[in-house]
């Protein structure tokens, strides 16, 4: 398998993701049936039960083989990256429960820009971020990748009014989507888009329940279908955030 090398955003499909280990058996069953092998994020002990096993909460794929993880992240988890030839960087960053000693590693990243509230992101992530020429655009969200489905380099699909301003000054194609509420967060009032999608091909978004319980469920399919992307549902529940389904690598189609 190849690395995906722009974050978020597989050209070809993909074969190995990270998700939070919340995400249930089924959704894993449907991934492996779409070709996607997936490893499940343990708890870190540090946060609250109700995110500590998202891995957008702990990790921050920088592109490529490079990721960058929050200490006490689990060792199992880290060796199984290791094993499959990703170059692991302990962020600086110590993660506590309580915001925003808990959002270091939350960036979302689309195309040539990363959205964060600049303020609480770890400096070694800051560090390599800037030296790749990724801008950074301040946002006041700390759970920034939580709130961001990114569609492409130049689309992204938000729940948060802050970031939907902030990346359509920068020239982005946004669609700040009513659903947040219906976004289901065990634990919590309720949770986040990017938390609960991710991208397993440059064609195919999954989802972590049915589209259909979601409010704005046919602008966010408009949305995508636009752009050539169609939506697979892994489940028939409601729509619940694991801490993103994060492409890592993909299948090698080269014969």
């Amino acid at each position: 398998m190849d690395f995906v090398s722009n974050p978020n955003l597989p050209d070809k499909p993909v074969g190995l993701a990270v998700a939070g280990s919340c995400i249930g058996d089924s959704s894993v069953e449907r991934l492996e049936g779409l070709g996607v092998k997936t490893l499940l994020m343990p708890p870190h002990s540090f946060l609250y039960d109700a995110v500590s096993s998202h891995p957008d909460m702990l990790l921050h794929h920088v592109g490529a083989d490079i990721i960058v993880y929050a200490p006490e992240t689990d060792e199992g988890l880290l060796d199984m990256l290791r094993l499959n030839g990703f170059k692991l960087l302990r962020g600086e960053k110590r993660l506590c429960a309580r915001y925003p000693d808990d959002v270091a590693y939350n960036v979302a990243r689309v195309g040539k820009y990363y959205f964060h509230n600049l303020k609480h992101t770890d400096r070694l992530l800051t560090e390599l971020l800037n030296r790749r020429g990724i801008e950074p655009v301040h946002v006041e969200q700390g759970y920034s990748k939580c709130s961001v489905l990114t569609v492409d380099e130049q689309s992204l699909i938000t729940t948060d009014a802050g970031i939907a301003k902030a990346a359509q000054k920068v020239g982005l194609d946004v669609l700040l989507a009513k659903c947040g509420s219906s976004i289901r967060l065990p634990g919590l009032n309720y949770g986040f888009i990017g938390g609960a999608c991710g991208l397993i091909s440059k064609s195919i978004c999954v989802v972590n329940g049915s589209l259909e319980k979601l409010d704005d469920s046919q602008a966010i399919v408009s949305f995508l279908s636009k752009r050539q992307i169609r939506v697979i549902e892994l489940s028939d529940d409601f729509v619940t955030d694991v801490g993103s389904i994060i492409p890592l690598m993909s299948i090698n189609t080269a014969t």
